[in-house]
């Protein structure tokens, strides 16, 4: 019985009680985030790059002293 209860009440909040975003709420909210994530991507490969082209770097600097 409790059970059935506890669905009752959380049909009755998420009807009445939660305020739901418009469309273009959702549409803009969607595009902020693809945007962001786009840009962190960007940067992450950014990062990525450099971090390889350094250490490319420091081990030509190691390997061509050894020899």
């Amino acid at each position: 019985m409790k059970l059935i209860q506890y669905v009752k009440d959380s049909y009755r909040e998420l009807v009445d009680k939660v305020t739901w975003p418009t469309v273009s709420q959702l549409r803009n909210s969607a595009i902020v985030v693809m945007v962001a994530s786009l840009l962190f991507a960007v940067v992450i490969v950014a990062m990525d790059q450099s971090f390889e082209n350094i250490m490319k770097a420091i081990y030509g600097l190691l390997y061509t002293s050894a020899n």
